[in-house]
């Protein structure tokens, strides 16, 4: 599975960094390291709907609050 996060000046300022870093170590705490890789990429070109995620080319706008959320229901769940 590759999950792709906007690392572009729109979605660094709406908290792409703890996004990525909040993926990072749960992708770690469950030892899903071979199973998931994470991409960071410059603008997917939907800057207003906040940090833009892809999997597997699925598109989901996250925010630090909801990235737990995300994981479990996006990432976790398709595997």
């Amino acid at each position: 599975m590759k999950v792709t996060i906007c690392i572009g000046s729109s979605c660094h300022l709406k908290g792409s960094r703890q996004v990525v870093e909040q993926l990072q170590k749960l992708v770690g705490e469950k030892s899903l390291d071979g199973e998931v890789e994470l991409a960071g990429t410059f603008c997917l070109g939907r800057c207003q709907e906040g940090v833009c995620v892809t999997v597997d080319d699925e598109f989901f706008s996250v925010s630090p609050d909801t990235v737990n959320e995300f994981f479990e229901n996006q990432i976790l769940a398709k595997l």
